[in-house]
């Protein structure tokens, strides 16, 4: 191994498929002899997120820090930049890795203020989708993409999960000549390739993520609505978010309420045994975290086709749907439940192609050798 790296991750929400890879790659390079620490935002919070944080913090050598990081943009992000930028110095950090939009910009521009005090440090980043998800012809958008390319000058590499994020990348904010950029999707371990057998009482499908619009939660209770008797399939939908208590609304409005429940948070393969089928309504996704898992947990699956979800389900037998098309969902729903061998087959078909090609430590190996390569520049 080359020497050590003082290694800071720097990302806001630590929940969802961004902190299940930043938790990963960390344990990972510190199981590499690096040295290891990670700074969140001090308010975000799902119902997991202190255990996650604590079983974290005794695993980095460099431990977990935490400071306010706002969701939306403001004076708050001036101050949470600044205390990056402290606390990367106090741990004397060779490589600052951002992940996500606000953890992307926090460590860019601690990295840029670092340099400009004499210590020269790495700056990387991986969008997780994030400002990518914006239209570029939004508000929003506009702003994020202004800000994208401003920050694109204080970055050694980029890092994308797939393909798709890398084009839409260069679409919109442009690939600037001296960035360095890979894509390097993510990875899952070896026990996450033993499958999960759904209980007794399992519902027919499961949902399996953050509860906010861009999930598509609402597209899957249509179209379970949708479903005519005299079938009346039952749904879990297991997460926390902003838009909950709207879920929990609409489900209500659909007179799904007897149908469909709402335990909160809690760990994947756990919830993977609450259902026979995954329905992964998205209405973006950058390389999705929660497809791997139940893909090698080897339960059948509904997705979209969206983001690099194509890119993962390449080479299987698993078909897709399209996204907001609540028609062709409820179509894909009934299928699975008329034909559950064939659903049965399609998950085998997407196991073994995930088993052949993600893995955390091709992940991670790649990842470190971006670091070296582009830090001898």
């Amino acid at each position: 191994m080359t020497n050590p790296l003082r290694i800071l991750h720097v990302l806001r929400a630590p929940v969802g498929g961004l902190f299940r890879h930043v938790a990963d790659l960390a344990r990972a390079q510190v199981a590499r002899g690096h040295q290891v620490g990670i700074l969140a935002d001090s308010e975000a919070s799902d119902g997991l997120t202190e255990t996650r944080l604590a079983g974290l913090d005794a695993d980095m050598p460099l431990g977990v820090a935490r400071v306010p990081m706002a969701r939306e943009v403001g004076l708050g992000d001036y101050r949470a930049s600044r205390a990056t930028a402290r606390h990367a110095f106090s741990i004397s950090a060779d490589v600052l890795h951002g992940h996500g939009a606000k953890g992307g910009a926090y460590a860019r521009l601690a990295a840029a203020r670092m340099t400009k005090a004499g210590r020269r440090v790495g700056a990387y980043y991986t969008p997780h989708g994030g400002s990518l998800h914006y239209a570029p012809t939004s508000l929003k958008g506009i702003v994020f993409m202004a800000l994208e390319r401003h920050l694109a000058s204080h970055t050694d590499a980029i890092i994308f999960e797939s393909a798709y994020s890398s084009r839409i990348y260069a679409e919109n904010v442009g690939m600037p000549a001296h960035l360095a950029s890979r894509i390097i999707p993510n990875g899952i371990r070896a026990d996450e390739l033993e499958p999960v057998r759904a209980g007794n009482d399992a519902a027919d499908f499961v949902f399996v993520g953050e509860l906010r619009k861009l999930k598509g939660v609402d597209l899957m209770l249509r179209a379970l609505a949708a479903i005519e008797a005299p079938r009346r399939p039952t749904a879990v939908i297991v997460g926390d978010g902003p838009d909950g208590a709207e879920f929990r609304d609409l489900a209500d409005r659909l007179d799904l309420s007897e149908r469909v429940r709402f335990p909160g948070a809690m760990p994947a393969r756990q919830a993977f045994a609450l259902g026979r089928t995954l329905v992964m309504p998205s209405r973006a996704e950058s390389f999705p975290y929660v497809v791997l898992e139940a893909g090698g947990a080897a339960l059948p699956m509904i997705a979209t086709s969206v983001g690099g979800i194509p890119e993962i389900a390449a080479g299987s037998s698993l078909r897709l749907v399209e996204s907001e098309n609540v028609e062709a969902l409820t179509a894909a729903m009934l299928r699975n439940l008329e034909d559950p061998a064939g659903a049965t087959a399609d998950a085998a078909s997407l196991r073994d192609v995930i088993a052949a090609r993600y893995s955390v430590d091709v992940m991670t190996d790649a990842v470190l050798d971006l670091y070296t390569t582009t830090l001898r520049r």
